[in-house]
């Protein structure tokens, strides 16, 4: 708890841009700096649905957003002139491997070509101090091992994401070696997280939305892949990390500078069948199908990362358990359907993750 209270505290004050900031772990985070006493600057293209977490949180009511695609370097270029900030937190991206095949172009275009230019934005700004670089679990060459990939171990991918999050990896290797470890006073990371659920996500063939939409509708929850086994986390956890983290590179950037994993304990990979049985627990009521296809594209079996370095250097560890997960996620789309206000919610869900590290 003290790292984490220490790191926030580095942010009072601070100016601070978060791309993706309309996003699911993007409009979390932003709420957590602001909460902090950051001076917040968001990037993003406009929410894509009306109840997305940014939205009915009225986050544009506490951050200075700007519309604007990572794909467009003069636009991102003009908001890094007008935040020149200390921090930069790059979340954007195109995060879905069922998307990734219907649109590969638009995927490494998004995620490799936009972050070259948000790599670029940063090389030129002599006011950052500290880069978060968030990739995915994803970017490993996933071999379907039974422990968890380590920061150096092989990067790769079979799907057009997979393979976008990679590629995204070597380039921010490249600007590191090439520009960045010329700046004694900047640190830069990069950052690979788990499958991370919770409250307002709404995103289309994501386990967690698809469940809520079928539950509120009363509609039977369909599995594709139920054996599927994914390190399953509260966005909490890896938001932490990732705080945790920039504090550190703004102290000491040479020793924290590098790659990080922020994945759950190794009993949180749980099967899909086992997370939804959760959510269907949680909520008190539905059903369960599975209709799985040959012709469903290509997805991983089993995947799940190895953390040390995060709990040994960092002091980072997770915090929820994989049920305390499920029950925080359900919780948090109940009392918003029961009408409490979406503010109120996220912020509280937020201090009670934060008292968790007393018990």
């Amino acid at each position: 708890m003290e790292n984490l209270v220490s790191a926030l505290s580095v942010f009072r004050g601070k100016r601070v841009l978060v791309t993706g900031d309309t996003g699911f772990k993007g409009s979390w985070l932003s709420l957590w700096l602001a909460e902090a006493g950051a001076e917040v600057y968001g990037f993003a293209l406009p929410p894509g649905r009306i109840d997305d977490h940014f939205n009915v949180l009225k986050l544009a009511d506490r951050i200075q957003h700007h519309n604007g695609d990572i794909r467009h370097l003069d636009q991102l270029g003009a908001c890094f002139e007008r935040a020149k900030p200390e921090f930069v937190f790059h979340l954007a991206a195109q995060a879905l491997v069922r998307r990734s095949y219907r649109d590969p172009k638009e995927t490494f275009d998004t995620n490799v070509g936009g972050s070259v230019n948000v790599l670029e934005c940063v090389r030129r700004t002599p006011s950052v101090r500290a880069l978060i670089y968030i990739t995915s679990d994803k970017c490993y060459r996933n071999r379907e091992w039974v422990w968890g990939y380590r920061e150096n171990d092989e990067l790769g991918g079979h799907d057009p994401y997979s393979a976008s999050k990679a590629a995204a990896e070597l380039v921010f290797s490249a600007y590191g070696d090439s520009f960045f470890r010329a700046r004694p006073d900047f640190g830069f990371a990069s950052v690979r997280a788990g499958n991370v659920i919770g409250g307002g996500d709404w995103s289309e063939d994501r386990i967690v939305p698809d469940c809520l939409r079928a539950l509120r509708e009363g509609q039977p929850i369909v599995l594709r892949k139920p054996n599927a086994t994914r390190p399953w986390q509260h966005v909490l956890e890896p938001l932490a990390g990732y705080l945790t983290l920039a504090a550190a590179l703004k102290r000491d950037p040479q020793e924290f500078s590098g790659a990080w994993n922020f994945g759950p304990n190794p009993d949180a990979a749980r099967s899909v069948h086992d997370l939804v049985r959760g959510v269907v627990g949680a909520w008190g009521s539905g059903q369960i199908k599975v209709q799985s296809s040959s012709s469903d594209p290509h997805e991983a079996g089993l995947l799940h990362l190895n953390c040390d370095k995060a709990r040994h250097c960092l002091g980072w560890k997770p915090c929820w358990d994989f049920d305390r997960t499920v029950q925080e996620t359900v919780a948090w789309y109940r009392d918003v359907a029961s009408g409490s206000e979406v503010a109120s919610v996220s912020v509280a869900q937020i201090q009670a993750y934060m008292e968790s590290f007393h018990d």
